[in-house]
């Protein structure tokens, strides 16, 4: 017997609106996943619903998921809660593969965000929730900085450590930005979708230096979502393996990162050189060449280089990043993001990615964070698929 599970339906909206409600994001996402799967609402099971901000921007604390789907037909499925900061969305589908693999015969694991409010202030507040309090006071003391993220600004000390030990350059920072920004122009979905050079990533304002604005992922509403079955069907990708870590702060983030990749290789029992497609956490373009070096894809030094060559775009010669667009260009819902990687995922292997398909992909990797703890991950969620 099969014991995988397997990816039936995906549903996500485009991220380029401020227009929707929560609630019609959460049931669209929730409609097309289902329509998808050809599964009826009355036969879910189980929901688990992954959220960061509503307590704080709709003011809506708790019962997130039953308040924003109540109309979406799931009358016999129970409904959870998970709110894990950036990671929400690979905590929802980590649970839901347990529960698909414990027995529940339909789960449905649904992200959904609205960061648009017309409160900044309070929007970088939320984000800001991902990081213990006495740690939020530290940062504020010691990364206060004109555009108001401390977050970017540990982002900034973290291209710095890039350039001073990896020799990272400004301009692979921005070859990555021109590669997602590529990405997102042949993304429909995606919050970004016009082409991008070098000279105008570089010339961008300032954020924190030497990360410029775009460089950076912005503040996105979107909702995605992914039906889960023991039931194999045409052409549905099944998850090889599900893997999460959760620092405590006696690691740096990367050092945690990559821990978590060589445990997510053993598990699915391959290579970090077998994946054809990878969807990675890229908050800023120059994360993604300090992800791609720790999770494996690339050694020391060499993720740069080896995107300002081309190597990591589609019709590249190494593995193909954020087909997406990546949380640069496609947008960073936060308790979504990781349920739209395994969308765009899903596309590629099932070789529906249109003018982004990566030719012949067969093994494809996410990896979503979230939260910080000290410099360490508060959560890391890796999941490899392989095609049907």
């Amino acid at each position: 017997m099969d014991r995988h599970v397997h990816i039936v339906g995906t549903g996500i909206i485009p991220m380029n609106r401020r227009d929707r409600t929560i609630e019609d994001m959460a049931h669209h996402v929730v409609a097309d996943a289902l329509a998808d799967a050809d599964v009826d609402p009355a036969d879910v099971n189980l929901v688990i619903f992954g959220n960061a901000t509503a307590g704080r921007l709709v003011d809506q604390g708790c019962i997130r998921g039953q308040s924003f789907l109540r109309r979406a037909g799931l009358r016999n499925a129970g409904i959870i809660n998970v709110d894990n900061s950036c990671a929400g969305g690979s905590s929802a589908l980590h649970v839901g593969t347990l529960a698909t693999l414990g027995g529940s015969p339909t789960v449905l694991v649904v992200g959904v965000e609205k960061m648009w409010t017309g409160n900044r202030v309070e929007t970088l507040a939320g984000i800001e929730d991902g990081v213990p309090l006495v740690e939020r006071i530290r940062m504020h003391r010691d990364l206060e900085n004109p555009s108001g993220s401390v977050l970017m600004a540990l982002n900034a000390s973290w291209c710095v450590k890039q350039m001073e030990e990896r020799d990272a350059t400004p301009e692979q920072f921005a070859a990555a930005a021109v590669k997602s920004r590529h990405h997102g122009a042949l993304n429909p979905n995606a919050q970004f979708q016009s082409e991008i050079t070098i000279e105008e990533v570089l010339a961008s304002p300032t954020i924190v230096p030497p990360l410029t604005r775009l460089m950076c992922s912005s503040f996105t509403d979107g909702a995605a979502a992914a039906v889960l079955s023991l039931t194999p069907a045409s052409g549905a990708p099944r998850i090889r393996t599900s893997t999460i870590r959760s620092g405590n702060g006696d690691l740096d983030y990367h050092e945690r990162l990559a821990e978590t990749a060589i445990a997510a290789w053993d598990d699915a029992g391959i290579d970090p050189a077998d994946a054809d497609v990878v969807e990675l956490h890229d908050a800023t373009s120059a994360e993604e060449l300090y992800a791609l070096e720790s999770l494996g894809f690339y050694k020391p030094g060499d993720a740069g280089p080896a995107t300002l060559a081309g190597d990591t775009a589609v019709g590249g010669r190494g593995v193909t990043v954020n087909t997406s667009g990546g949380l640069v260009a496609r947008g960073h819902p936060l308790g979504a993001t990781g349920i739209a990687q395994i969308v765009e995922l899903t596309a590629q292997l099932r070789g529906h990615a249109g003018p982004r398909q990566v030719e012949g992909a067969r093994l494809a990797v996410a990896a979503n964070t979230g939260g910080i703890i000290g410099t360490d991950a508060a959560f890391i969620g890796i999941h490899v698929l392989e095609a049907g």
